[in-house]
């Protein structure tokens, strides 16, 4: 496992005029593998930022689209829901467009992952045989179609909680498909933790954070520090060429 570097500079960026999104670069030489990181529902918020930050210490590139910019959560949620369930549609066009930039960037490595959280885990195992190195879904929604989603997938590292009442059986589910498809993977259920237990701080707002507090989605940090240490040994071992 790497060690943890100084905060990297975060820098709010146009990937396109219509697309935004947040970069992260690393303190010290590079350079760096690059990450793709697809935010959760409720967008790049602060606990995106606290993710993208914890991860471009452990020296990473990393940078995320931000799949809200045509309008905004309510206008687009709909949308990108409808792209992840389809597995086609503007979401992807647009974090392909964004992985094209980051890799691109003469601080970069020729090795590039992905990560996602909530609804950008399910996207993670879905981009996971469109051209990365290593992927890791954190409480991420399953294909519905495993086999076929996932045929010819690079390794994959998972995250999810016993007590997410929609994905407890995750794990389960994921080993038997990505054995069967000859893929790496590591997939492991907390199972003292809910949906979305990686977040620092609780997620939702005032309103549906309550919800969801009663729900079990909420932050667990020792679960938390246990699934870091494991996506840090996971892309050292398939992304980095040197860490920190």
């Amino acid at each position: 496992m790497s060690q943890i570097a100084q905060n990297p500079t975060l820098s709010t960026i146009q990937i396109t005029p219509e697309l935004g999104g947040l970069l992260a670069v690393p303190q010290g030489n590079g350079p760096w593998p690059a990450v793709v990181m697809v935010h959760e529902v409720f967008g790049i918020d602060d606990n995106m930022r606290a993710q993208i930050t914890r991860l471009s210490q452990a020296g990473y590139v990393v940078l995320m689209p931000d799949l809200y910019s045509r309008g905004g959560a309510r206008k687009c949620l709909t949308a990108t829901f409808k792209a992840l369930a389809a597995g086609t549609g503007q979401a992807f066009e647009d974090i392909e467009v964004a992985k094209a930039l980051l890799t691109a960037r003469p601080d970069v490595t020729d090795k590039v992952g992905v990560i996602g959280f909530c609804m950008g885990g399910g996207f993670a195992l879905l981009l996971a045989n469109r051209g990365y190195d290593a992927a890791t879904s954190n409480y991420g929604m399953l294909p519905k179609d495993m086999d076929a989603a996932l045929v010819g997938a690079c390794p994959i590292l998972g995250n999810y909680g016993g007590k997410d009442g929609q994905l407890k059986t995750s794990k389960t589910q994921l080993d038997a498909s990505l054995t069967k498809l000859d893929i790496v993977h590591d997939i492991k259920m907390y199972p003292d933790s809910g949906h979305a237990f990686m977040n620092p701080k609780q997620g939702g707002g005032p309103i549906f954070g309550s919800l969801l507090r009663v729900t079990g989605a909420k932050p667990n940090p020792v679960d938390a520090a246990d699934a870091w240490a494991r996506i840090e040994e996971f892309f050292g071992e398939h992304l980095a060429e040197h860490v920190l």
